[in-house]
């Protein structure tokens, strides 16, 4: 027999959720082959099996939290997939372990949730790890809890259903008490529960820390991209041919970041206890939504890194982020962020620091504005977008942050300077 462990993920991660077992008990696994999918805080994670065998037992349930080093399953090696359906319980129930082999014309008596309780408490409590949990929550004696599943095994459903009955017989005086942890009960059923997900609780752990650790402010700007415009118009075509990648806003943008970056290196820092640590690399995060939460995958060296290059780097992170493809290093070491809200209509916003990130730049939607032009001396209807750049007060004061902006601002209304600027 052979243990599945968690294996080591990434230094900052030691835990993960299960997301979805691939592999259920009694099927043939192969060496190499992904068995289980594992939420973290960041990207998902195939765990892949070191064995050839079958899958003999699984020792956590899907939504159970495991640490890395944990023994999540057992493969025996060598073995063959059972003939028979294969049993997805972690062990037997007690009335299996003592049934005597039965004819094959002899009728069994019907499983019924009044039979399995009775069984349960005849012997050991046969639980799946969240049902245990969850029953220690909330004051539950497993015993008293009625199950349909024809093993006698109590799930997680089973303890939540036994905790939304009114109380009779099924729950033992302990649950009267006080309950460990509470879980949100509707009493309308026009209202719906669910659970946040690993990813979205992190995200919100991680914003609320920054608004509670960082001296966070935001500076406005806008840019005419009418020659940023002009230029996509007149070199797409050629560009998409010669590249196989369209000309975005991306690319420009981020070039122009990273020059803006070169001048105000302060907002290419993070703060560690009481010193500064200024980077002398460009590696650009870039903010993609996803049905599970935002993800910042990084451009590394951006500032190395030519227009076409940066464009198919970020359709590729696009891509994999929206396919739950990005892997961890995709996302690690990042210096500074541009997050878009123009995608989805924003006008103008704040953006919340990526940490510990100082700086962070958001774009947003394109409106046909009428603008003085000529020293103010004729009206034009350009092309206008508002930029905003969030910073961390406690090592960039507003001369600089203001300053940044306008660099990016230059550049972008004459972008022609990025040619010189790359």
């Amino acid at each position: 027999m052979a243990e599945v462990k968690v294996p080591e993920l990434a230094e900052s991660i030691t835990e993960g959720t299960i997301s979805n077992w691939l592999k259920k008990p009694g099927e043939t696994v192969s060496k190499g082959e992904a068995i289980l999918e594992l939420e973290t805080d960041k990207v998902n994670v195939d765990i892949i099996s070191d064995y050839d065998g079958v899958l003999k037992e699984t020792l956590v349930a899907e939504g159970d939290t495991v640490n890395v080093g944990d023994t999540i399953a057992i493969i025996e090696e060598g073995a063959s997939a059972l003939v028979e359906p294969a049993q997805s319980e972690a062990a037997p129930s007690v009335s299996e372990q003592s049934a005597k082999p039965a004819a094959p014309q002899e009728k069994t008596q019907p499983v019924t949730a009044e039979s399995t309780v009775k069984s349960s408490v005849a012997g050991n409590i046969i639980a799946s790890p969240a049902a245990r949990k969850l029953a220690r929550e909330k004051g539950i004696d497993l015993s008293q809890v009625p199950t349909v599943d024809p093993l006698g095994r109590v799930n997680k459903q089973d303890v939540l259903n036994a905790a939304n009955a009114p109380k009779t017989a099924a729950i033992a005086p302990a649950a009267t008490a006080k309950p460990v942890a509470s879980v949100f009960v509707p009493q309308d059923n026009r209202v719906e529960v669910v659970k946040m997900s690993r990813r979205r609780q992190t995200i919100a752990k991680n914003l609320k820390n920054v608004q509670n650790t960082a001296a966070i402010l935001t500076t406005f700007n806008e840019v005419d991209l009418s020659a940023v415009m002009e230029l996509r118009k007149k070199r797409k075509d050629e560009f998409l041919k010669q590249h196989d990648v369209k000309l975005g806003f991306m690319s420009f943008f981020t070039k122009a970041v990273v020059a803006a970056l070169k001048q105000i290196p302060y907002l290419n820092a993070e703060i560690h206890d009481n010193e500064i640590i200024l980077k002398k690399y460009y590696n650009i995060g870039v903010a993609v939504s996803t049905d599970s939460g935002l993800v910042v995958p990084v451009v590394r060296d951006a500032d190395r890194k030519n227009f076409a290059e940066i464009e198919k780097e970020i359709a590729d992170l696009a891509i994999k982020a929206r396919d739950s493809k990005l892997t961890l290093a995709d996302m690690q070491d990042g210096t500074f962020t541009i997050t878009n809200g123009g995608t989805f209509g924003s006008l103008l916003s704040t953006p919340i620091l990526n940490a510990p990130q100082v700086g962070i730049l958001g774009m947003h939607s394109i409106k046909y504005r009428p603008v003085a032009v000529d020293n103010n001396t004729r009206i034009e209807i350009r092309p206008m977008m508002y930029i905003a750049l969030s910073y961390d007060h406690r090592i960039v004061d507003g001369k600089e942050a203001v300053t940044f902006l306008v660099k990016v601002k230059e550049m972008l209304e004459d972008p022609e300077k990025l040619l010189l600027e790359s």
